[in-house]
């Protein structure tokens, strides 16, 4: 990938949600949820602390994490639909 984010920001691609409930029921496109599971796809150097310190970041490029609904900004990079956001934005990492 040609982009390098800045700072304490990551960029992940969102994971595809599954198509069917549990019973069996497809869920149409215009029905479904935006997945808030994603992989890292790169990360930044890290923030600053207040000494001038630069603290790396927790996660690392090809981490599942899970994310906040509303959280990130959409970009298209390369053909693809990624999202770039703060690593304050990730709850968690999966697995």
């Amino acid at each position: 990938m040609a982009f390098r984010p800045l700072h304490d920001r990551v960029v992940v691609k969102r994971l595809d949600s599954e198509e069917k409930t549990k019973g069996g029921i497809i869920i149409p496109d215009t029905a479904k949820e935006k997945p808030q599971e994603g992989e890292i796809v790169a990360v930044g150097p890290g923030a600053r602390d207040e000494a001038g310190k630069l603290v790396p970041l927790d996660v690392k490029a090809g981490d599942r994490v899970l994310f906040g609904k509303w959280s990130g900004t959409e970009v298209k990079i390369d053909g693809q639909d990624l999202l770039i956001m703060k690593e304050s934005d990730i709850l968690g990492i999966v697995g």
